[in-house]
């Protein structure tokens, strides 16, 4: 098989091609009956495409000839025994993994930064989590990553788990000691899931955090479209020392039936584009980052970093800090988007976030450059200061499964009478943006305290019913 083709694009075109008058679906008929908005969105060609499960084409639920051959070179491209291709998000992969490797009662290590795929996946799979503190950087306003001293107080208090689901890289691109983590794991006989939704770059670059394969873990769900050239909402399942049968299984219960090929070529594409030019393609968006970096560092107000003590980071994210312009991140946000025509990926109190990808050019980075000094140019307000207190710290063993919680009664109790009820929701403040409570935890003073602390700072909530927090869901 030669690691320069498409297999899935090859198969589409085969059958595009053959002249087979469709009687099948989509009823779009190969786009004879498009609406000419939709054609403007898709070309004749990819419309033309648009079709799936005829026998050139094979089944994504159980692959043995074009989508099996580009898993395959997917697999050898990011290091791993086995790859599966994903069209409903990494969502799915993630549901799929942790479906894969935990069973009902299983105790699992969730770290409190992750997806919120993450707590709908324990739902599905009945497992229960002890949920691990993050740290958080005071100075640069931003969650970090799980530490290794806190995985090893967490193994020798529950040395029963069965797995550690860890996000990494984080939003912000501040990577865990996935080396150390996946030995630590692996000598306590537990499986490594990895969230490495914002990581499927990082096997091009040794400037780079090791890679989940790499680093040794197990399973590893990537994001091929947020940094690399797929289409929204395709991903990749990787495995490395895991029954893949047993992987396969389980996506196969949560992917479509009806899967989009134009999806499946996407992530062919993105393979293949990677395997001709990830290497160059990458070490051009780093030095971007470099040049970017050294720009907004040479304005008044305006700063970033390029380390981060104890973590490892993915330097094709910037953030930008904005306290000392006397804006909050989200307002310096409208500024760029509405005045500037510069949109970043997201905002804070304190930061902006931009991601370099391998689709960046000096061009665009100069734009950005340019919005940032105008910004940068503008009247100073009153400094900001996020003025955030630590994150509790405790390991936290839940008192119900999230699936138990998902399926029983609550209700809605003043907060200050919650103390020692088990909560039934998720409680998230803005920042940090880490849950401070999950459900099926039980509520303690400290906690109340904390929330109470940053309900008077006027962070955003997320996740609760209540976002004033004058009351919380408890079970019943």
């Amino acid at each position: 098989m030669e690691k320069f083709s498409a297999p899935i694009i090859s198969a589409m075109t085969a059958y595009s091609s053959d002249g087979a008058l469709a009687f099948h679906t989509p009823g779009h008929k190969q786009g004879l009956g498009a609406h000419s908005l939709l054609k403007n969105l898709i070309t004749p060609e990819g419309l033309r495409q648009e079709v799936s499960l005829m026998e050139e084409l094979d089944d994504l639920h159980s692959p043995h000839s074009c989508i099996r051959d580009a898993e395959t070179l997917a697999a050898e491209l990011w290091h791993a025994n086995d790859a599966l291709f994903i069209v409903n998000g990494t969502t799915c992969a993630i549901h799929s993994m942790i479906l894969a490797a935990l069973q009902p009662n299983d105790l699992v290590f969730v770290p409190r930064n992750s997806h919120r795929s993450v707590i709908s996946a324990l739902i599905l799979s009945g497992a229960v989590p002890v949920f691990l503190p993050v740290e958080f950087s005071p100075a640069l306003k931003i969650p970090l990553n799980l530490s290794v001293e806190t995985l090893r107080r967490a193994i020798k208090k529950f040395p029963q788990a069965k797995a550690l689901i860890l996000t990494s890289p984080n939003y912000y691109g501040v990577a865990a000691d996935l080396p150390q983590i996946s030995a630590l794991v692996h000598a306590a006989g537990m499986l490594l899931l990895v969230d490495e939704a914002h990581g499927a770059h990082l096997q091009f670059s040794e400037k780079l955090p090791v890679s989940a394969m790499d680093a040794g873990a197990d399973l590893s769900a990537q994001s091929t479209h947020k940094l690399l050239g797929s289409l929204t909402q395709t991903s990749m399942l990787l495995v490395k020392n895991f029954d893949a049968a047993k992987v396969r299984r389980a996506a196969s219960l949560l992917q479509t039936t009806s899967p989009n090929y134009l999806l499946l070529a996407s992530l062919d594409a993105a393979r293949l584009q990677m395997a001709q030019l990830g290497a160059e393609k990458i070490s051009a968006a780093l030095e971007l980052s470099k040049h970017l970096r050294a720009e907004i560092n040479s304005t008044g107000a305006l700063s970033t970093f390029d380390a981060v003590e104890n973590f490892a980071l993915d330097l094709t994210k910037v953030t930008v800090n904005v306290e000392r312009l006397g804006l909050t991140g989200m307002a310096a946000e409208q500024i760029l988007r509405h005045e500037l025509k510069i949109q970043c990926e997201l905002s804070d109190p304190a930061n902006l976030l931009f991601l370099l990808t391998y689709a960046d050019t000096s061009a665009t980075v100069s734009r950005l450059v340019d919005a940032l000094k105008l910004l940068d140019a503008r009247p100073r307000l009153p400094c900001t200061s996020t003025g955030l207190s630590d994150l509790p710290d405790e390991i936290t063993l839940a008192e119900a499964s999230p699936r138990e919680i998902f399926f029983a009664p609550s209700k809605a109790v003043p907060l200050a009478q919650s103390v020692g009820e088990i909560c039934a929701e998720e409680i998230t403040f803005y920042p940090p943006g880490i849950p401070v409570l999950s459900a099926g935890e039980k509520i303690s003073a400290a906690v109340i305290r904390y929330i109470l602390e940053q309900k008077k700072f006027g962070g955003r909530v997320i996740g609760a019913a209540d976002v004033e927090l004058n009351t919380i869901k408890i079970l019943e």
